[in-house]
């Protein structure tokens, strides 16, 4: 069986939250979420141009074949499996299984993990990758949680005096930045696994997109706040993906984290989008900050574990 963009569209918009409904009318929807599938998840099944160069990067030695994805049914639900790799890491593999066509249920977890298994064992994939807009699927771990809200609802309120955001072209305070987060590390040894800061090029290119931002203090440069243009984390919405929100050490602990979120949003270019970001189900200060900020879930990613014997 066959699959085109628009159709997998069509079953991701069914699968959404439907507080998301109306953030944005489903003809919209329908376009972002094909352009979204066309390149990789269509590109990805047919190219195998495409696929020799994975398996070049990723895992040389290795069936080319095995770097294609593949549209194939688990009992009675079809999903997209594709082989992937976090951040680009070759020790880091999974398997994704996003586009499907419909939402997993527990039932359908051993055939998924099988179909996993048999398309792409070789690679020794550490788990199955799945999308719900209900975070919680019994048989599944958490991964990151989709946080997200209209840009006109996030109202900046009792803002701290002196806290502000300042768009910036240039990544002036990048190695203040990469020592932020490393003292988060330092202190929350889970934190090195779900948040880094972009390579210094590609937060350059965020700020040329006019879409990179000092946090400051009474003038005094207190971080980063950064969005992207992501298709593949926007859910179809006109949005802007969080990529980078983190306060240095100094200023942290004074409450201005769950003020970032709005005063992000009303500094971004366009105020009919959707502000959106990811943020690891443990990571709990990060998504009380939000929700708190008033972005709410609107779905997960989860972790189905691809236990070999």
């Amino acid at each position: 069986m066959t699959i085109t963009a628009a159709e997998l569209a069509g079953f991701t918009l069914a699968r959404q939250h439907p507080l998301t409904r109306g953030w944005a009318d489903d003809e919209t929807r329908l376009r972002l979420l094909t352009e979204s599938h066309e390149d990789p998840d269509i590109l990805l099944a047919n190219s195998l141009e495409v696929a020799e160069l994975r398996t070049e990067r990723f895992a040389p030695g290795q069936p080319v074949e095995s770097m294609l994805n593949y549209w194939l049914p688990s009992g009675d639900l079809h999903a997209m499996f594709s082989m992937r790799f976090e951040g680009g890491d070759t020790t880091k593999p999974f398997v994704d299984a996003t586009p499907m066509t419909r939402s997993p249920q527990p039932e359908d977890l051993q055939a998924l993990k099988q179909s996993a298994l048999e398309i792409y064992g070789m690679h020794k994939p550490r788990y199955l990758r799945l999308w719900s807009a209900d975070p919680e699927l019994p048989g599944t771990e958490p991964d990151r949680r989709f946080l997200a809200a209209p840009i006109r609802e996030l109202r900046p309120t009792d803002v701290p005096s002196g806290l502000e955001l300042k768009q910036v072209a240039t990544v002036d305070h990048y190695d203040e930045a990469k020592q932020a987060y490393a003292d988060v590390d330092a202190q929350h040894p889970h934190h090195v696994v779900e948040a880094g800061i972009q390579d210094r090029e590609d937060l350059q290119e965020t700020a040329d997109e006019g879409l990179l931002f000092d946090i400051t203090v009474h003038g005094e440069w207190a971080g980063y706040a950064a969005a992207v243009v992501k298709p593949e984390d926007s859910l179809g919405l006109p949005a802007y993906v969080v990529r980078d929100l983190i306060l240095t050490k100094k200023h942290r602990g004074h409450g201005y984290g769950r003020h970032l979120s709005h005063l992000l949003a009303q500094a971004l270019p366009d105020p009919t989008h959707v502000l959106i970001g990811t943020i690891h189900a443990a990571n709990h200060g990060a998504r009380t900050a939000a929700l708190t900020a008033g972005r709410q879930e609107i779905g997960a990613w989860l972790q189905l574990p691809l236990d070999q014997d």
